[in-house]
């Protein structure tokens, strides 16, 4: 008997190996509007999106992540693109969490730069506080995500039970209707 789930994994691995993954490249027009190239593949963003308006207004979101003016941080965008993608959303509200966790990470790794290249003390306040806050928000994503992606459900595990003479134990899944508003 051959392991399926092996044989699925190995095709999954052989899959990503092959599969370009999704990038953009970031070129200014002459009338100054900022032009993003797709390249690779962007199917399993799309397709997890599902609507164009969405998908192509986030792809103009992650193209000016990063960017100053008229400088734009290709690698930023294309960081963000990457992470969207590897972490395989499963629609749009997945996608969008997975865009604003990215890039709350790198407000976050730009805020330990800071705090490391400090001169001051109100400098090292103020970059240790903005390191701080991002970091529980990224920890609060971290956990939004998975909510989401557990559809809310919750597992209670009863590690031990004791029944005394007389008593008994009910094993299985047990369910209330919650308490009547009449009772007191």
């Amino acid at each position: 008997m051959t392991n399926q789930n092996s044989t699925h994994e190995g095709e999954n691995a052989l899959t990503e190996t092959t599969r370009k993954p999704p990038s953009m490249e970031m070129l200014w027009n002459d009338d100054g509007t900022l032009n993003a190239e797709l390249s690779g593949d962007f199917e399993r963003i799309k397709s997890a999106i599902s609507n164009s308006d969405v998908s192509s207004g986030l792809v103009v979101q992650i193209a000016a992540l990063g960017s100053y003016g008229n400088r734009v941080d290709e690698r930023a965008a294309n960081f963000t693109l990457g992470f969207v993608d590897a972490m395989r959303p499963k629609n749009a509200a997945d996608a969008l969490l997975l865009t604003q966790m990215a890039a709350t990470h790198q407000a976050m790794m730009m805020m330990a730069r800071r705090l490391n290249h400090v001169e001051n003390i109100p400098q090292q306040d103020s970059a240790e506080r903005a390191l701080n806050k991002l970091g529980r928000t990224f920890a609060a994503q971290m956990v939004a995500l998975r909510q989401y992606r557990s559809k809310g459900q919750q597992t209670i595990r009863v590690e031990r039970v004791t029944v005394q003479d007389g008593g008994q134990a009910i094993v299985g899944s047990v369910e209330t209707g919650g308490r009547d508003r009449e009772e007191k």
